[in-house]
């Protein structure tokens, strides 16, 4: 064993003491709240994600909207003469 290494038999007694401590309700609980905790963070992560991703699909849209709106009015100016006085 390496120096401060830990091994299987210390991981052991460390559970025990701690089942003796804190009892298996109490541990459960705290596991139940610590799942709770974690499925609220990845449901946030989650929604922010689709947010963002719906904000910069309304973004393409009106780029796409506003050079479609350019190009019509492109479109409608009237021609100007060209210069063919040689």
């Amino acid at each position: 064993m390496g120096a401060g290494g830990i091994s299987i038999w210390q991981l052991l007694i460390i559970l025990v003491i701690v089942l003796l401590l804190f009892g298996t309700k109490r541990l459960k609980g705290i596991g139940s709240d610590l799942g709770n905790a974690v499925k609220g963070f990845r449901s946030a992560m989650s929604e922010s994600e689709k947010a963002e991703e719906e904000a910069e699909a309304k973004r393409v849209e009106q780029t796409a909207e506003k050079r479609v709106a350019e190009g019509d009015a492109a479109k409608r100016e009237p021609a100007k003469p060209s210069d063919k006085s040689a």
